[in-house]
């Protein structure tokens, strides 16, 4: 007898699920109806996971993270809550203020009140721009270009450092042979160095015009182009060092030479000097078609301008502006003409032929020499701008130099119309702190010129926007080697520094070398480089570099 057997007793059954099929994307194609009309936050998986409740209400005093719990696709209200209940039924928990013991009484009470004060000004009602006034304490406090308060504090450190750029590209050939750093040449000292004695004095001098020291801000006077030829004459084309160098020295430079290497602790933009040593005399030069001989401008500033070429306010535009000033300046303060007298030297300009009809600058040329011991006997060529008579009929040598001011806002300075007649320290304090490397080297052209009188001259823009027109707001004179002191300019330094940069050129072989300052570090290196390094006229190096000397600030003639 057969057993039917029921399969369907003993295995439940199976029925086959529909699987939907969604070729647009990922998902079920049709909403189901159990999750219709429930609101959806959208989330991102980089989105931190918050507190559901926080009863120590901790998180608002993060001031500085305060959305870092919120969704990367924004803040959404669909779960926000709403009541909408009497809150008659909410009881408040027991607010009342706890009494302090005598001894705590009064603590934190000025940083409440400080932060209370916080949105409001000085006068007491509400700040309607959203800064605080502060005093001028506080300010600096605060403010995080001083390094302290809300900057230090926060790890803002301010942008960073700008990167400059070398005054000459080293080459793959050059041989480096020493490093010298601004710690230790600062230390370096040469004492009891003796003023230069004249070997050659050339040129023509026309004397100072002394309603000039009458200007002030009331009484300003523009700027005048003069034209006027200014020689600047590297030591190995000048024809009188070539003369001397036969006979007297074994090292040769110029004034401007030695006021770069005597201040080059002072200096943060980068600067280059060869230097040829045949047998035992060195000569010292400025390269062909380079900007060596331009005016730095607030080089030494906290925020120095900012690389823009297309903008006036550029470092390269600026020194330009600034040695148009100081050329057109130097020569405008001078009495000219045929028939005012004039200052003759025994020689006469060794840079301008007799049958050349030029009107050249009034310049007066010394060739000095100086003994730094160890045999060492240094020939320099140093200038003169004008020559001044005193009232007992003497005559007293001048070197005359122009500070300009382009944008005292953006230069973070003060207002020379505003101080210079009132208080014309601070104006030359504020001068002293961002063009700190360029009075130095006008201090030492001037000592080592053996000038009387230092003539600075304050230029100003007539408006901060246009940099082809200025006038003379006021003038100011010093004795050099008492601005030296006053400005913190050690001369033994100075001589100490150069007489290390000769021992180490005459340990070397014959040949060319190469001093550069190394643009973003307080480093003087030295290189030895090939003989026929610069020698090429189509080198591009410097090519191009005297455009900006076109005559592009045209000054008025006649008063404004």
């Amino acid at each position: 007898m057969s057993e039917t057997i029921n399969t369907a007793a003993q295995f439940p059954s199976f029925e086959k699920p529909t699987v939907q099929f969604n070729e647009k994307g990922w998902g079920p194609c049709e909403l189901p109806d159990t999750f219709k009309d429930v609101p959806y936050q959208p989330f991102s998986k980089n989105d931190r996971l918050g507190k559901i409740c926080d009863w120590t209400n901790t998180s608002n005093n993060d001031k500085k993270y305060q959305n870092k719990y919120a969704s990367s696709f924004g803040t959404g209200n669909q779960y926000s809550y709403y009541h909408e209940e009497d809150e008659t039924t909410f009881h408040l928990v027991d607010t009342a203020r706890v009494q302090k013991p005598p001894h705590q009484r009064g603590r934190f009470r000025n940083m409440r009140n400080s932060r209370s004060g916080r949105g409001r000004n000085a006068r007491g009602g509400l700040n309607t721009h959203g800064m605080t006034t502060l005093s001028g304490k506080n300010v600096k406090a605060r403010d995080p270009r001083h390094g302290r308060g809300m900057g230090k504090k926060f790890g803002h450190r301010g942008p960073p450092p700008k990167m400059r750029e070398s005054s000459v590209a080293v080459r793959a050939d050059w041989a480096s042979i020493e490093e010298m750093d601004f710690p230790r040449l600062i230390k370096l000292s040469l004492p009891n160095i003796k003023e230069g004695v004249d070997i050659v004095t050339c040129g023509t001098l026309e004397y100072y015009d002394k309603t000039y020291d009458r200007i002030n801000v009331k009484n300003e006077k523009p700027l005048q182009k003069i034209d006027r030829i200014v020689h600047t004459v590297t030591t190995t084309d000048d024809p009188v060092i070539r003369r001397l160098s036969k006979t007297v020295g074994n090292v040769f430079a110029t004034d401007a030479i030695l006021a770069t290497i005597m201040c080059s602790t002072r200096s943060n933009y980068s600067w280059d000097i060869v230097i040829e040593k045949v047998g035992d005399k060195i000569f010292m030069d400025k390269r062909d078609h380079t900007e060596f001989d331009l005016l730095t401008v607030n080089e030494s500033s906290v925020e120095p301008p900012t690389d823009d070429d297309s903008s006036c306010n550029s470092p390269r535009n600026l020194a330009i502006e600034a040695t148009f000033i100081n050329h057109n300046f130097s020569q405008q303060v001078l009495k000219t003409g045929d028939q005012e007298p004039k200052y003759k030297f025994e020689e006469s300009n060794p840079f301008i032929s007799e049958d050349e009809d030029i009107q050249v600058a009034s310049v007066g040329y010394r060739y000095k020499k100086w003994e730094l011991g160890s045999d060492i006997v240094l020939v320099a060529r140093c200038e003169h701008d004008g020559v001044l008579q005193t009232p007992s009929g003497d005559s007293q040598f001048m070197t005359i130099k122009a500070l300009n001011e382009w944008d005292s806002k953006l230069a973070n300075g003060v207002e020379w119309r505003q101080k210079l007649d009132t208080q014309r320290g601070a104006v030359l304090a504020n001068e002293l702190r961002n063009n700190a490397c360029k009075l130095a080297k006008w201090t030492v052209q001037a000592v080592l010129a053996g000038s009387d009188q230092l003539k600075l001259g304050y230029v100003s823009r007539i408006n901060p926007r246009d940099h082809s027109r200025h006038v003379i707001l006021g003038t100011q004179q010093f004795k050099p080697h008492e601005f030296a002191t006053q400005i913190n300019l050690s001369m033994d330094n100075a001589w100490g520094i150069l007489r290390c940069i000769i021992d180490l050129v005459m340990k070397q072989k014959d040949g060319k070398y190469l001093i550069m300052k190394d643009p973003n570090k307080p480093i003087i290196r030295l290189y030895d480089i090939p003989d026929n390094t610069f020698d090429s006229d189509d080198s591009d190096d410097g090519e191009g570099d005297d455009e900006g000397f076109q005559q592009v600030y045209n000054y008025a003639h006649n008063k404004i």
